[in-house]
């Protein structure tokens, strides 16, 4: 019964059931606000400290909530990696799929059953650089889903390795003196491939970064919401950013809001400006209405 002592928050009928038989019931932390959405028998997570996943996690619950969405019909879908861990955690259907795999398997979730809403959330690593292909065209296409890219420009799970988005002159396992590939800013990607919602916050902005989401789940289409995110562990560390504070501060210092901003502008550097904000919100037929015409005029020949 000491484990009941233990400062928690996981209040399971079992715990308290075994708690008020003992008289211990006033021992146990009260339920957390998010318990209900959160699979807390799998927590604590597997995350890092200063790692900017629990933020991001949370901004999606809360966002899910405020856009009133009927929680039985969401679908939360990822692939491999440290961001890849956040359908395991969540108490909705979810999906944690093979590597780069993730909007493949959404959009079969999507073709399959319309009314779902179907949610990606995923790393950089996971989603543009092993699954680009997949990318690009499920925003050509523009099927109907939310898209959250979790970018800490690494490989963060495996090691620190470089990846699609590691900026010019970036240190990881596998660019020890510097990365000299070009990369990829997965905003202007989304936005060059047809996505009809782009967004981009660090994690800092919470807030903002919530609002966005909301916006993205609640419109018709392809709806990326990038998210820069600390990853003390494999990138901050070698970038004088050994704990998740230090690089908030460089995204204090550093951030820049700029809504409407072309994201052709918004690349990220080294000690260069991140432009965040809202930089497309526009209306287009999705896949799923585009297909439906297809028919409805093969049918009135």
């Amino acid at each position: 019964m000491e484990q009941l002592k233990m400062e928690s928050y996981r209040t399971d009928k079992t715990l308290e059931e075994h708690g008020e038989a003992e008289g211990l019931i006033k021992e146990i932390h009260g339920v957390h606000p998010m318990d209900y959405l959160l699979r807390t028998e799998r927590l604590p997570h597997i995350w890092c400290p200063g790692c900017g996943l629990g933020t991001a996690m949370t901004c999606l619950l809360n966002a899910l909530v405020k856009a009133e969405l009927d929680l039985d019909k969401v679908c939360v879908v990822s692939g491999i990696g440290c961001t890849g861990r956040v359908p395991g955690y969540v108490r909705l259907d979810s999906f944690h799929t093979t590597h780069g795999r993730a909007i493949p398997f959404a959009t079969g979730l999507k073709l399959a059953n319309p009314e779902l809403q179907v949610v990606v959330i995923s790393g950089d690593g996971d989603l543009v650089t092993i699954g680009g292909n997949h990318f690009i065209h499920a925003a050509r296409r523009n099927m109907d889903i939310t898209v959250i890219c979790v970018n800490n420009f690494n490989y963060g799970m495996t090691g620190g390795q470089a990846g699609a988005t590691t900026p010019i002159g970036g240190y990881t396992t596998t660019t020890p003196y510097g990365n000299y590939e070009y990369p990829f800013n997965v905003s202007a990607l989304a936005a060059a491939s047809g996505a009809v919602y782009v967004a981009r916050w660090t994690v800092l902005h919470a807030r903002r970064l919530e609002r966005s989401i909301v916006e993205a789940l609640l419109k018709p289409g392809f709806s990326l919401v990038e998210v820069i995110s600390p990853c003390p562990t494999g990138f901050g560390r070698r970038h004088r950013q050994r704990e998740g504070i230090d690089t908030l501060r460089y995204y204090r210092e550093h951030g820049v809001i700029r809504h409407g901003t072309d994201p052709r502008e918004t690349d990220i550097a080294l000690g260069g400006a991140i432009i965040e904000g809202k930089f497309v919100d526009i209306e287009k037929p999705t896949f799923l209405e585009q297909h439906a015409r297809m028919l409805e005029h093969i049918a009135g020949k």
